[in-house]
């Protein structure tokens, strides 16, 4: 198996070529970045996608956008059946396109999806002395620009410090029961003053917001990973009622929790 320094190395030998790489290695590597844009699709299962800044879900149905330069990880939380990762040269984008600079989550329009797979059997450099699948890539590259207007919102904070870092983990873990600023300091013997200067100081989101999105974060795995109804995802989550967690999902993610569901699956 390639090492993640040799695998970089091929990815950046030519910064004016394609390089296109299909299978599960993003899971066996570390932190890293590299010198070209990548698109990553996930194929058969759910990821999350770890930058040294947040943590962003990544749900089926969509890819993820990482502009070069950026450290990252793709961590898999379940089984998957292919990872698809074509990488882009930085010059075929306009200067001043937000990819350039901004990763995220954006759906997979049909023709995208048809095209990603289209080069499953591909592996390596593509240049311009291979015209068609040079062209083809230049095409799938335009689509992407096209499609990549509004990003999923759903990331979630990281930091480094490692009093909150326990508090988050504490969160995840209880995403089931009440989680109020005040029995959450209590549990860490905060006043709910500090806590709540804690997160806006070190993650600049409220506690309020790192719980709600935690809870939506958790309900798109489920949607997308048990035969659960929504009313039973929506109290294994936190929320105290369906309408709740039906209501805050349309307002986080812009759709219904059955029509994410339908549509992603």
């Amino acid at each position: 198996m390639a090492t993640i320094d040799s695998f970089l190395s091929n990815v950046d030998h030519n910064e004016k070529v394609f390089y296109v790489h299909n299978t599960k290695i993003e899971g066996q590597l570390s932190m890293h970045s590299h010198d070209k844009h990548q698109l990553c699709y996930v194929e058969g299962g759910v990821a999350f996608l770890n930058t040294e800044t947040a943590s962003y879900f990544l749900p089926a149905r969509h890819f993820l956008w990482i502009p070069a330069g950026i450290r990252h990880l793709v961590d898999s939380r379940t089984s998957i059946k292919k990872v698809h990762n074509i990488f882009f040269p930085t010059f075929l984008f306009p200067k001043d396109h937000k990819v350039k600079q901004q990763e995220g989550i954006y759906p997979v329009t049909n023709l995208l999806m048809e095209m990603i797979y289209y080069t499953e059997s591909w592996q390596g450099e593509v240049s311009k002395s291979d015209s068609m699948r040079y062209e083809f890539l230049t095409a799938l590259k335009n689509i992407v620009l096209e499609v990549s207007n509004v990003p999923l919102p759903i990331a979630l904070p990281t930091t480094h410090n490692e009093s909150l870092r326990v508090i988050l983990k504490y969160i995840h873990h209880h995403i089931n029961q009440p989680l109020s600023l005040t029995n959450v300091a209590d549990e860490f013997s905060y006043s709910t003053r500090s806590l709540s200067r804690l997160f806006q100081n070190n993650m600049d989101t409220s506690f309020l917001q790192y719980v709600k999105l935690t809870r939506i974060i958790k309900g798109m795995e489920a949607l997308l990973q048990t035969n659960l109804a929504v009313s039973d995802i929506a109290y294994k989550c936190g929320f105290n009622s369906l309408s709740a967690f039906s209501y805050t999902f349309q307002q986080v993610v812009k759709k219904s929790p059955l029509e994410f569901r339908k549509e992603s699956l």
